[in-house]
């Protein structure tokens, strides 16, 4: 059986707050598909479909990878992708040093050789805190944002990366972990 997989770094629950709080206030807005603060993350990795025989193999692979010390990220700007006129994803802007892409490069490297493919696009971290499934009208939402819009939403340290699987649910997907590197790490 396939597990559908991706690796993230997990939010703070005072910064999970702020973003809520956000989403609430914009929900009026605009009739996307919000996602659950519960579900903010920044993704490192998509793997998908992973079989579950095959996990201690995904497991050993990230354990390889090098964490020595905390990335400072910054949550700040919200935007529209892939293209403002006729976007699919409402999004915050996370910002962090190259540490950040230097880690989402290391996991590449690190299951590549057990067949996980490559990205094709450049890492571009975010929190997705909508998708838009269809079009819809987004002027009022654009000036809300406009109107309200805050410097930024909070930072942290990362001091780890997670292993999540992802299985939908009658109000959307349901992220659990499985694993944490480096092991223990808080």
């Amino acid at each position: 059986m396939k597990m559908r997989l991706f690796t993230a770094i997990d939010l703070p629950g005072d910064l999970l707050g702020n973003l809520e709080r956000l989403i609430e206030s914009l929900r009026p807005a605009a009739r996307l598909k919000w996602s659950p603060a519960a579900n903010l993350h920044i993704t490192l990795k998509f793997i998908g479909g992973w079989p579950e025989e095959r996990l201690e193999d995904l497991r050993a692979a990230l354990a390889g990878v090098r964490f020595e010390q905390p990335i400072a990220v910054e949550i700040r700007g919200l935007g529209f992708f892939p293209d403002p006129r006729s976007p699919r994803i409402f999004w915050a802007g996370v910002s962090a040093g190259p540490e950040l892409a230097a880690l989402a490069g290391q996991i590449e490297r690190a299951l590549e050789p057990l067949g996980v493919e490559r990205e094709k696009r450049a890492f571009s971290p975010h929190l997705t805190l909508a998708r838009i499934p269809e079009p819809v009208p987004l002027g009022r939402l654009r000036r809300e944002i406009t109107a309200s819009e805050p410097a930024g939403f909070g930072g942290f340290l990362a001091r780890r990366f997670c292993l999540y699987r992802s299985r939908p649910g009658p109000a959307g997907s349901v992220y659990t972990r499985v694993a944490e590197f480096p092991p223990g790490c808080r």
